[in-house]
């Protein structure tokens, strides 16, 4: 498979998991309080678009459509500096586009466009539960993918894995485990968001690379 067309099913995988998942988030008014229908609803939109991207762009690019998990596939050998960079750029423009997309359908109704926040104001606290949220969403798919007889399968085990830390996750920081998704809507509503968005930037990658890490002690 060409890179170029791996570079193009990143963009379109990216655009969907915004335009679908953070904008599941927008209608439905999750505000991360517990209790609501809002709350599972945007926690199983994320998940199924990883299902939906998974089975139909898997097959050309792996549906990495996050930098943290390309950048555990680098560590672990899986992909070379070349991809990893074509494929990171591909997913920030591919939440930009479908942020950008979410903003101009809905409007004013458009609000935080699912970005996310820091939990009671605190970076450390936030960075460490979006680092532990990363950590088990990434090492489930370095597993998941490391052997011929889980593929059938490995699309569904991603998907319920990313509801699940997002049940927990939306909660305390909106669960972002994922710099690509939580740029593009930072990008475009600005202000808090977009000047805390280097949390959700950092946090993820370093969750995606001590799963790489510790993928490759244990398999070893």
């Amino acid at each position: 498979m060409s890179s170029a067309k791996k570079y193009v099913a990143e963009f379109i995988g990216t655009f969907v998991l915004v335009f679908f998942a953070c904008g599941t988030a927008v209608v439905v008014g999750c505000d991360g309080g517990v209790g609501n229908g809002a709350y599972a609803m945007t926690a199983a939109a994320f998940g199924l678009v990883i299902v939906a991207m998974a089975y139909s762009i898997g097959n050309v690019s792996g549906c990495h459509i996050n930098p943290a998990v390309s950048v555990a596939m680098l560590v672990d050998g899986r992909m070379n500096i070349k991809d990893f960079c074509g494929y990171v750029i591909s997913q920030f423009l591919g939440a930009t586009a479908g942020a950008f997309c979410l903003q101009k359908i809905l409007g004013d109704k458009a609000g935080a466009l699912g970005t996310n926040g820091l939990f009671n104001g605190d970076v450390v606290v936030s960075l460490i539960i979006e680092v532990i949220l990363t950590f088990v969403f990434v090492l489930t798919i370095l597993g998941v993918t490391s052997k011929e007889e889980y593929s059938k399968v490995a699309g569904l085990v991603i998907g319920l894995t990313l509801t699940l830390v997002h049940i927990l996750g939306i909660y305390f920081t909106g669960t972002s485990v994922n710099p690509a998704r939580s740029f593009g809507p930072a990008l475009l509503v600005g202000g808090d968001a977009l000047k805390n968005v280097w949390v959700f930037i950092v946090a993820p990658m370093c969750g995606g690379i001590l799963a790489a890490f510790v993928h490759g002690f244990l398999k070893k």
